[in-house]
């Protein structure tokens, strides 16, 4: 009686929601300072995040990209500017989600557990929507109507917030987040690190805030999971600000690029590619409009020296001076930050055939805890040839490196080199430095018969000069590691260049450097990357690697891409066409069963007669019942107790006689 009633105010309180945020200007920040130690980070940082757009941050590492993020979560204070200007302000409505950059899920929990932490706000609405429920059978018209009031409310935040589709969405982010398989009673505490971070940006997904940011979300994804991201952001239906180094990903996601540059933020509408096009663009006019300045200020100072000292000229000159005070001086624009410079040459051509790799199986640990990863194992790289190696996390991209190079054994099969291969090797955890040398030394030990000057050249080029060269390795960063392995890999000269993610922990103007260099190498390059961009500017070929071995790809990672999509494309056509077949050949099948017996159409007659008179009485009983519901929300008739819980009792009524019909009418047809 009153569920029905309910269930005809919850569809009217569902259809008249509305988005709380939507159209509406989500974040806005105002005239930011942050300073540190008495030099500013960020001045004067303007930003606004309209509703359902994406908007990629982007800068030099330590410009101040993170403490952005933590300013507008409120985890850090920022400065004003004298005046007292200065504000970050958040829809008051909006909900923010934030991912700290490798932060990733520490928990007791089980997967599912921690995981439905998304819906606890959906959840306790449910639980109280049911206790409602409970009280509403018995409560007079009077306090119905309160009673009812609320039910309706928390019945259309469960609605808009999709409570009835809480396990299909748990479902789909784990599938798409790469736990496909992985049961959902294991604690989160057995998980990897990677698997944690990754957990983390699943949670934070599900929760669906009006405000999404994340820091480098990009970690710890392969290209699948990276594929299924990019897809869900596009069709987010909140905000997101996202920090990363992942051109590609910022392409494909992004609206809107901002840039910190120097302290200053700038905007550039278009993702990563169309940023850089802007960013020329601006540049170039800025310059343009710098250097006519300078030219007018010129002449005028020019004039004013020339003139000042001249009785009959000394008013003009005056004059000239009071122009040039009033100028309003045109700031010179940043055109040049100094790169790192990488060129890498070889002296001797080898052979035709690099390297050839037949049925060798590709394994890792020993004894117990060995592990094959790729059971055979089939490669073949040609001189001249870039090939990037790719797959899914853990399927052995780094030891296939490490295999065909003979730095772990390897049983079964065989690896053969060609002639004159000389092979300079990129690791990603840059084992081959020893962490107790300085900078310099770690040049002069590994290549004694270069000078100090020549080794103090080469490190410059590479960004590490003046007394950086003499501090030890283990006290600069990921970044200034990556840039002194660059300098060992021009120094050894190798005709084959083997690099194992060599765009970590590099900014973004180190990796566009990187590129060129490795774009230009005329020799052979075996490259293992996540950076899709990277491999898109450097491969001519790209190895997917999977437990069934290596499988080749021409050209770089947007035709692979295409091939991928065309087959996912023909097998979903396969999958629909033996669908159709089936049931072309079910209802064959059940043609074939047609022939009956006189006493099966006889009988077969009377279920018809009995379905159609069924349905004649199905039609008269829904029209008792709608005319039911529309007397029960008649205000009149729930002024009325008594009549009410009559027209309520007819409606229970006519509504089991309608399931028993129902039920009858399903059997028999």
């Amino acid at each position: 009686m009153l569920a029905f009633s309910v269930a005809i105010l919850r569809k009217v309180c569902y259809n008249k929601r509305k988005n709380t945020t939507e159209g509406a200007m989500l974040l806005n920040i105002e005239n930011v300072y942050k300073y540190f130690g008495g030099e500013a980070l960020l001045e004067d940082i303007c930003l606004t995040v309209e509703d359902r757009e994406c908007v990629g941050l982007i800068g030099r590492n330590g410009c101040g990209k993170s403490t952005l993020l933590n300013i507008i979560v409120g985890r850090l204070d920022f400065d004003k500017t004298p005046e007292g200007l200065g504000s970050v302000a958040v829809n008051s409505r909006a909900r923010i989600g934030f991912l700290e950059q490798n932060s990733g899920l520490d928990s007791p929990l089980t997967i599912r557990e921690e995981l439905m932490k998304a819906f606890e706000d959906i959840l306790a609405a449910k639980v109280r929507m049911d206790e409602l429920e409970q009280q509403m059978t018995g409560l007079a018209a009077d306090q119905l109507e309160i009673v009812s009031g609320e039910y309706s409310q928390l019945s259309a935040f469960f609605e808009a917030r999709d409570g009835y589709r809480i396990d299909v969405k748990i479902n789909m982010i784990l599938n798409g987040m790469g736990f496909a398989g992985v049961p959902t009673d294991r604690p989160v505490s057995s998980l990897s690190g990677g698997e944690k971070t990754r957990l983390a940006l699943a949670r934070l997904l599900l929760e669906e805030p009006d405000l999404l940011i994340l820091d480098e979300p990009t970690n710890h994804l392969d290209f699948r999971t990276l594929t299924w991201l990019e897809g869900y952001l596009k069709g987010y239906k909140g905000s997101i600000l996202i920090v990363s180094h992942d051109r590609y990903f910022l392409d494909k996601v992004c609206s809107r690029i901002c840039e910190i540059e120097d302290g200053h933020l700038t905007s550039y509408k278009g993702g990563y590619s169309q940023y850089l096009v802007l960013k020329k663009q601006e540049t170039e006019r800025r310059m343009k409009e710098y250097e006519a300045q300078q030219r007018e200020i010129e002449k005028l100072e020019d004039y004013i020296v020339r003139n000042k000292t001249r009785a009959s000229t000394a008013k003009m000159a005056k004059s000239r001076q009071h122009m040039l005070d009033r100028i309003e001086r045109v700031d010179k624009p940043i055109t040049f930050v100094k790169p790192p410079k990488i060129k890498l040459e070889y002296d001797i051509e080898p052979t035709k055939d690099i390297v050839k790799v037949q049925s060798c199986p590709v394994a890792v640990g020993e004894g117990e805890k060995r592990k094959v990863l790729v059971p055979s194992l089939d490669m073949h790289i040609r001189r001249g040839e870039h090939a990037a190696i790719i797959g899914p996390n853990g399927i052995g991209k780094t030891s296939v490196l490490k295999l065909i190079q003979g730095l772990i054994p390897h049983e079964g099969g065989s690896i053969s080199w060609g002639g004159n291969v000389k092979i300079a090797y990129f690791d990603q955890e840059h084992s081959s430095l020893d962490m107790v040398d300085t900078v310099i030394e770690s040049v002069s030990r590994k290549f004694p018969r270069i000078s100090e000057q020549q080794a103090r050249n080469m490190l410059g080029s590479v960004l590490l000069s003046g007394e950086d060269v003499f501090k030890p390795i283990s006290v600069i960063s990921g970044g200034e590691r990556a840039k002194l392995c660059f300098a060992h890999m021009a120094f050894t000269r190798g005709n084959v260049l083997i690099l194992d993610e060599p765009t970590n922990h590099i900014d973004l103007g180190t990796k566009e450097v990187l590129e060129d260099a490795l774009a230009e190498f005329p020799g052979t390059i075996i490259l293992v990357s996540h950076d899709r961009y990277l491999i898109n500017k450097v491969a001519s070929r790209v190895l997917e690697l999977s437990p069934e071995g290596a499988r080749s790809f021409e050209g770089n990672y947007d035709a692979y891409a295409e091939v991928i999509a065309a087959e996912e494309a023909e097998a979903e056509r396969l999958r629909s066409e033996e669908k159709a077949q089936k049931s072309l050949a079910d209802y064959n099948e059940n043609k074939q069963k047609q022939y009956r017996s006189k006493q099966q159409r006889a009988e077969d007659a009377k279920r018809r007669e009995r379905v159609r008179e069924l349905e004649r009485l199905i039609e008269e009983t829904e029209g008792r019942i709608s005319a039911l519901e529309g007397e029960i929300s008649n205000p009149k008739v729930a002024a009325d107790f008594a009549l009410m819980t009559k027209k309520c009792a007819e409606l229970d009524e006519a509504k089991a006689s309608l399931d028993e019909m129902m039920e009858e009418w399903a059997s028999l047809a």
